[in-house]
């Protein structure tokens, strides 16, 4: 909690509500000194006897802070530039919106922390800095994104600026609130963002554009293009994936994965449209203006219209559900140029808000109708709104393995093939339950599941063989169907997060395995809700701990 406040905030540890985790570099050092203390004491434990939770509960301990400071060698903050809700702007404003108000303290600890924000710009200033001194620097595209995101935003008042803008929620009864003291709390945040973030910020851009965007590399982006880029993305491969595959492995995987996903497109493509192949099916995916929304009230409706469906679904094909409610919003405008078409958030440990789906609905034409059934259902139920939820209402388990998985700033989850194999394995998962509407819509599944194949291809590619932005892009182009908006900030997200990709489909074929040999081995006897129980029923760990329970399950099963 003391290496990340604001998620200790939203997870209702209250003791560090006026800070900011420090990102200068003697912090760093000091935290992964931490951690290598923590490790060494982990590594002494390894020969004493113990049960199986906690003999799980030391992997996945081991793994996480063996990874992290595995990526410590990345020195991402000295060079990586993001936009949207991953730039330092979209960081803080999130934090207006998630530091919960209820009484005067509250305010007054988020105007305070809310004023470190100067320190934490500041320091990515300086950060920043000592990369270009080494020769470490970020790809042209990522700053120019940044750029203009600060561009605009410093263009408006910053007094409208969604975090100079809070809703709280309104006050318990009684009221702790004296008379005016409400008003005056926003006014003191509002002073705070408009004379001491604002200038701030422009500090930023200024920097970004005239010191560092001459130096960015303009051809190869990815961690190929840096000198220690190459021991960077082993590191990232093994905190990821959490198996032992070279970058070849994984390229020669996804390469196999899209043959399997261009022949079904093709096929579906024309049985559907009457297409003649991959190409023209995807072009004509891409460019009917009637597969695409006309407005943002039409993706709200339909994105609220499948959620309702998988709500209504789900018990038959689970044990336990989780009690926390999933809800549907939109992405902030200040973030949604740049961001993905949707994500999820989840819920505040303490129960103060529940689980979000956001929906992005900016530039409403360019949004694939034909997508967005699968991707709510990958982020919502029963994807990661039911694992993650479900991991925080699990009882008898350590804090961390309940909260582990859904990732927080400077940490790097070893269970994100885990979690995002997962969601992607429900967008299948949805075809069995019924929920797709369409043969468009599962058309769409497909496209989906092709661009995570796609993304082991990609994710290799930019960062172990060299590839160009422009090639990766092409790549996806020629392989799915997912929109240009889509296809362009999905790789803008693979260059920001190496490693993360891949993630999602070896996930996904190790669960598909697991389901696939206890179905074998159990025959008559296999139950989709309790397989779904075994593995859901730890909270989210690495693959190969997975495959050890669904292994014990079986075997006591049988």
């Amino acid at each position: 909690m003391r290496w990340a406040p604001t998620w200790a905030t939203t997870l209702g540890d209250h003791r560090h509500d006026d800070q900011l985790a420090p990102r200068d570099a003697a912090a760093a050092a000091r935290t992964d000194a931490e951690r290598g203390s923590l490790l060494a004491r982990l590594s002494e434990l390894a020969g004493d006897p113990l049960d199986d939770r906690d003999r799980v509960t030391h992997a996945l301990l081991t793994a996480r802070l063996a990874g992290e400071l595995g990526l410590a060698r990345c020195r991402f903050d000295e060079w990586l530039v993001d936009a949207g809700g991953g730039s330092v702007f979209g960081e803080l404003s999130y934090l207006v919106e998630a530091h919960s108000v209820i009484v005067p303290g509250d305010a007054a600890n988020l105007v305070t922390r809310l004023a470190h924000g100067v320190a934490a710009i500041d320091d990515t200033i300086a950060n920043l800095s000592l990369g270009l001194a080494a020769e470490r620097v970020s790809g042209a595209e990522k700053l120019r994104r940044a750029i203009k995101q600060l561009d605009g935003e410093l263009g408006k008042p910053a007094g409208t600026w969604a975090m100079a803008t809070p809703a709280w929620a309104a006050p318990p009864d009684p009221d702790p609130w004296p008379p005016g003291a409400r008003d005056r709390a926003v006014a003191a945040l509002r002073d705070v963002v408009t004379t001491q973030l604002a200038p701030a910020f422009a500090r930023l851009r200024d920097f970004l554009r005239d010191r560092v965007l001459p130096r960015a590399r303009a051809d190869i982006e990815g961690l190929a293009g840096l000198p220690d880029g190459e021991a960077c993305y082993r590191a990232a491969i093994l905190q990821y994936v959490g198996l032992p595959m070279s970058a070849a492995e994984l390229h020669a995987l996804g390469t196999a994965e899209i043959a399997r996903t261009d022949a079904a497109i093709a096929a579906l493509g024309g049985k559907l449209l009457g297409t003649g192949d991959l190409a023209s099916t995807t072009a004509r995916l891409r460019t009917d203006r009637a597969l695409y929304f006309a407005s943002a009230a039409d993706i709200l409706a339909t994105a609220r219209a499948a959620l309702g469906r998988a709500k209504a679904a789900a018990p038959a094909y689970f044990s336990t559900l989780p009690r926390t409610d999933c809800v549907m919003r939109e992405i902030p405008a200040y973030e949604a140029p740049f961001a993905p078409a949707a994500y999820y958030r989840q819920p505040h440990y303490d129960g103060s808000k529940p689980g979000e789906f956001f929906v992005n609905t900016h530039a409403p034409e360019t949004r694939a109708r034909y997508e967005l059934e699968a991707v709510t259902w990958h982020e919502s139920i029963p994807g990661h709104h039911t694992q993650i939820a479900l991991a925080m209402e699990l009882g008898a388990l350590p804090a961390f393995r309940k909260l582990d998985g859904f990732g927080h700033r400077g940490f790097v989850e070893s269970s994100t093939a885990y979690v995002e194999g997962w969601a992607l394995y429900c967008e299948g998962l949805a075809g069995e339950m019924g929920l797709y509407s369409s043969d468009l819509a599962r058309i769409g599944q497909l496209s989906l599941d092709a661009c995570r194949a796609a993304r082991l291809v990609v994710d290799t590619g930019l960062h172990a063989l060299g590839w160009t932005r422009a090639r990766a892009e092409a790549y996806l182009r020629d392989h799915t169907a997912l929109a240009e908006t889509n296809l362009s900030n999905e790789v803008d997200r693979y260059i920001g997060c190496p490693g993360q990709a891949l993630a999602y489909k070896v996930g996904q074929l190790e669960i598909s395995e697991l389901r696939a040999r206890a179905e074998r081995e159990l025959g008559a006897t296999f139950r989709i809700d309790a397989f779904h129980a075994v593995v859901l029923g730890a909270g989210a760990v690495t693959l190969p701990v997975l495959g050890d329970r669904v292994a014990r399950w079986i075997e006591a099963a049988r």
